[in-house]
């Protein structure tokens, strides 16, 4: 992978959840080639199973009951809403919305008086986000077409930057990091849940862009190389606390090959 560009990255990694966007809801269809040994449990499930994969990375039956049917596309290595902490009135900025799921919870949250702003680099994605605001009826919330290394957010604008194993997936972690600082206001903080390597990867996952790379593995980063990162963009009081229990899911995500060996998911939080 070392020969291809950062946009040529970005474009396969578009293309693999442009295919999840358009996916019908209640089709047994898979977003990934049925040919492929590779193919991930993360993305590729049955949408029936979308709530109870989502239960597994620690949402609410609450939680998964308060969005729109077509929010929840069974994505993600955690709950960020969990550690966010959101309080009534604060802006909220989600790096990769995808279909809204966690927008629309931190928009309950935050409240009237508060703003939830979605960012993805899929035209599809938005798509299905807005629909998804007009289905739920949300006032306070809004999905941004753009890249999460190029934010369409204004300097100081954000209280809570929050993600879910979507920044893994980016070929310039650092310029996402610098991004995060720029729209963050002093004192806004970052509550991240994100996939992070215990152990080096094979070559042969990290060469593998259409299906490890873009299903949230080959593009891992070990916890000090964050570490590092995120001190050079700015920011202070960082905390990466791996989560054990999130190997039971990872396995699955490539049966037989143990990527759990490698991967574990993580809480990433950082201050401005």
């Amino acid at each position: 992978m070392t020969n291809l560009t950062n946009d040529q990255i970005r474009q396969n990694v578009r293309s693999r959840y442009q295919q999840i966007a358009v996916r019908k809801i209640g089709s047994s269809s898979s977003c990934c080639s049925t040919e492929s040994p590779n193919s991930t449990a993360s993305c590729c499930d049955n949408p029936t199973d979308f709530n109870a994969i989502s239960s597994k990375l620690g949402y609410s039956m609450e939680e998964l009951a308060a969005v729109p049917e077509g929010a929840n596309l069974g994505l993600g290595c955690g709950n960020p809403q969990v550690i966010a902490e959101l309080q009534a009135g604060e802006t909220v900025l989600d790096l990769g919305s995808g279909g809204g799921f966690d927008c629309f919870l931190a928009s309950r949250q935050v409240g009237e008086t508060g703003h939830v702003i979605g960012v993805d680099m899929t035209p599809e994605m938005i798509s299905r986000a807005r629909e998804n605001v007009a289905k739920g009826h949300f006032t306070n919330t809004e999905f941004r077409l753009g890249e999460i290394e190029f934010l369409p957010v204004a300097d100081d604008t954000v209280n809570v930057i929050i993600s879910n194993c979507v920044i893994n997936l980016s070929p310039d972690k650092q310029q996402v990091f610098h991004e995060a600082y720029r729209v963050l206001q002093p004192g806004g903080r970052l509550a991240i849940s994100d996939i992070v390597t215990t152990a080096e990867l094979p070559q042969e996952i990290q060469n593998d862009l259409d299906q490890l790379y873009s299903g949230c593995i080959s593009g891992a980063s070990s916890i000090s190389a964050l570490e590092i990162m995120l001190k050079q963009s700015g920011f202070t009081d960082i905390s990466i606390e791996p989560k054990d229990e999130s190997k039971a899911f990872i396995k699955d995500w490539v049966p037989g090959a143990n990527i759990d060996n490698y991967i574990v998911s993580a809480v990433i939080k950082a201050t401005k």
